[in-house]
């Protein structure tokens, strides 16, 4: 199986949780991004490249109710925080704002473009970019930490690289094979 495989069964997963709909998200996505350290576009990119690390970019608006629920289950676990924290450099766009400009790949972007230029077609999304800044996968939908941490760990050893499917690496307990 290949990493689309892996993505369209998360999006399966996904799919059984999604949905939006909360008025109080963009207070919960703004408390989750102090919380969990979110980096803007440009200062995320930055740092990835200075300190060759993975990027997880979360693509949230303020009415989704699942982006709330990705806050509350997952981004605000500590075990999620400090794996993030020493292994990832974590950006969070808000999709639909008009009033923030990123430049990426030398190209200039508003929110809503660059979202659109990752494929995001739905909301929460999380994009995972390689060290050097290179689309890995995304995964749209409501993730769970039981989930979301091994697809970390998957992401942060290169398992990709090695056409292992997530499947794979969580049978073989989160290893990669040589």
């Amino acid at each position: 199986m290949t990493v689309k495989n892996v993505v369209l069964i998360l999006i399966v997963i996904a799919a059984v949780f999604s949905g939006c709909g909360a008025k109080d998200a963009k207070e919960t996505a703004e408390k989750a991004a102090l919380e969990n350290e979110w980096l803007s576009f440009g200062e995320g990119i930055e740092l990835a490249e200075k300190e060759k690390k993975p990027i997880v970019i979360d693509f949230y608006t303020s009415w989704c109710r699942w982006c709330k629920v990705m806050d509350e289950k997952t981004f605000s676990d500590s075990e999620v925080q400090s794996y993030l924290a020493e292994h990832f450099v974590s950006i969070r766009i808000n999709a639909e704002s008009r009033s923030d400009k990123f430049s990426f790949k030398g190209k200039q972007y508003s929110a809503v473009e660059l979202t659109r230029s990752f494929g995001v077609k739905g909301f929460p999304s999380l994009a995972y970019l390689d060290r050097e800044g290179g689309l890995i996968t995304i995964v749209p939908g409501f993730v769970p930490k039981e989930t979301f941490l091994p697809f970390l760990h998957y992401i942060q050893k290169e398992c990709y690289k090695q056409q292992m499917t997530f499947e794979e690496f969580l049978k073989k307990k989160e290893e990669c094979e040589e």
